[in-house]
């Protein structure tokens, strides 16, 4: 398991206001014991906000993983669906599409998402379902330099599982040039700014 400290110091001067927790795989070349010490630390973690458990597109819902999606359920762990690799979809052979090939792969990409959707509605295992819609994001292609599919929805939902797309941001001065630009950087308005002194 890989930790990552995210967002900069808390009140209390911890690092990461978030710590992004990244799993080994559980389908093709998992081993059985990394399936145990993942169900211990979710059900035993009483900080977990949310798991997002990564389908692939190309796949579907597999047995491994609907069997994570039911032990998720059943420890009633709030959890979010993402379709990974839709890029391999959208855009086949990492070529661009024509417009119609785009819109029919689209169209695809979206009746596989409501299929998913629906099995998972459909699940009869008690506990909660998973939470908000269904994600997408792409692994593989960019669409402009340093832009990938859907990774800002799946930042944003990071952010709104841990309440901070609550916290009101401002901008303040960080550096300026010698032409007089002002670089800023975001902080918390919770965050008591310098005063300026007068003259």
């Amino acid at each position: 398991m890989n930790f990552f400290a995210v967002g900069g110091e808390d009140e209390q001067g911890n690092p990461g206001r978030i710590t992004v927790l990244d799993m080994p795989g559980y389908g093709h070349k998992s081993r059985a014991e990394w399936g145990e010490e993942i169900m211990k630390y979710l059900t035993g973690r009483k900080q977990l906000v949310r798991a997002f458990v990564l389908i692939d597109s190309m796949h579907g819902v597999k047995r491994s993983d609907e069997s994570l999606l039911q032990a998720l359920r059943e420890n009633a762990i709030s959890h979010q669906v993402v379709l990974s690799k839709v890029d391999r979809t959208l855009f086949p052979n990492g070529r661009d599409p024509t417009r119609q090939m785009l819109l029919r792969n689209a169209t695809a990409l979206q009746q596989t998402s409501e299929s998913i959707r629906a099995g998972l509605d459909a699940m009869d295992v008690p506990g909660p379902k998973p939470l908000g819609e269904i994600l997408a994001c792409s692994t593989v292609a960019s669409l402009e330099t340093g832009k990938w599919l859907g990774i800002n929805n799946l930042r944003w939902a990071v952010l709104a599982a841990t309440g901070l797309d609550r916290i009101r941001r401002r901008q303040v001065p960080l550096d300026v040039d010698r032409g007089g630009a002002v670089a800023l950087e975001p902080v918390p308005a919770t965050t008591k700014l310098p005063r300026k002194s007068p003259g």
